[in-house]
């Protein structure tokens, strides 16, 4: 099948320049907060480390971009498991497209991607199902990723066994329950109002199914643990910047996916903050400085989250020139 151009409106639109406003300006005050909260230890950084360590700075980005890559590899196993058989390049700048919009609670905006299918027959739940299975198992890769240094990270404990329930619960919900029956009883006219509020949820979750299969189930999750893992040693090769025995790979896997883990659950716009503090925490937890643990997560979350938000953007103004 031929690349297509899209039209306009199938295009994401635009979001409402107040609404724009009011999430950078957001994020402008918080950013003033932390520098205001840490100044003094802002102060203290040493940038001189990192003339020395950009080799490790780029192996670093390199694996953030190889995380993207082992992801549109496992998008386009899910849309040709739908029947979908699309190029490479389309796959890819779709996918990647939705980065631009991560930054929104739950990165629930990555999902205008559903948006440049619908010209190809794709309907808008079988998207939407394939992106909530893929965000499920993000979620059970950090789990085991973070289970490997569970006995450091009492602290966290909580979090972790919140996610193991969350993950269950969905898994035995979709599994389990009759969704597609509930969305044909919404579609109905007579249907009652709640259950015509709920069918929309029913088709993705009725669509969600399909990706329950042992095989595509499987290796949707290795080829998560591999993405995963490999910007988890991002981290590690950003802190090898500064000293490299202080944290090993599995402590970086840890720290690494319980800071993710503690974002996704609090529903803040791209984990912004909650993130940042627990894996500021968890570097000066091991022999870090806070100067130091400070330095090296805002070298980490420029090189994972606003790397893809970049590419994400670039690959939207792609898909509009086509």
């Amino acid at each position: 099948m031929s690349e297509q151009a899209l039209p306009d409106s199938v295009a994401p639109s635009a979001a409402p320049l107040w609404r724009r406003t009011l999430v950078y300006g957001v994020f402008a005050v918080f950013a003033v907060w932390c520098a205001m909260a840490f100044r003094k230890d802002i102060a203290q950084i040493d940038l001189r480390p990192l003339s020395e360590g950009w080799p490790l700075v780029l192996a670093a980005g390199a694996l953030s971009l190889l995380n993207y890559a082992l992801r549109v590899v496992r998008w386009q196993m899910y849309l040709r498991r739908l029947g979908h058989q699309l190029p490479w390049r389309f796959v890819s700048l779709t996918f990647m497209a939705g980065f631009a919009f991560t930054l929104s609670p739950g990165k629930l905006g990555e999902m205008v991607r559903a948006r440049y299918y619908q010209p190809h027959g794709i309907p808008l739940a079988a998207v939407t199902g394939a992106f909530f299975i893929e965000r499920l198992l993000d979620l059970v890769v950090m789990i085991l990723l973070a289970v490997v240094v569970l006995a450091e990270l009492q602290a966290y404990r909580q979090f972790l066994w919140v996610a193991v329930g969350l993950v269950g619960g969905l898994l035995a919900s979709v599994a389990v329950v009759p969704w597609a029956s509930v969305a044909e009883q919404g579609a109905r006219r007579d249907a009652a109002g709640l259950v015509k509020l709920v069918a929309p949820v029913a088709r993705m979750l009725a669509s969600a199914r399909t990706f329950l299969s042992p095989n595509i189930l499987l290796a949707g999750l290795l080829l998560g643990l591999v993405a995963w893992g490999a910007e988890a040693v991002g981290l590690k090769l950003i802190t090898d910047i500064l000293s490299p025995d202080k944290l090993s790979v599995p402590g970086a896997m840890g720290i690494y996916a319980i800071a993710i883990i503690v974002g996704a659950l609090s529903f803040l716009p791209g984990g912004l903050g909650s993130t940042e503090a627990v894996m500021a925490a968890l570097l000066y937890a091991h022999g870090f400085s806070t100067p130091q643990a400070i330095l090296l997560t805002l070298i980490c979350r420029v090189l994972t989250l606003w790397l893809a938000v970049l590419i994400g953007w670039v690959c939207v103004w792609l898909l509009r020139r086509e």
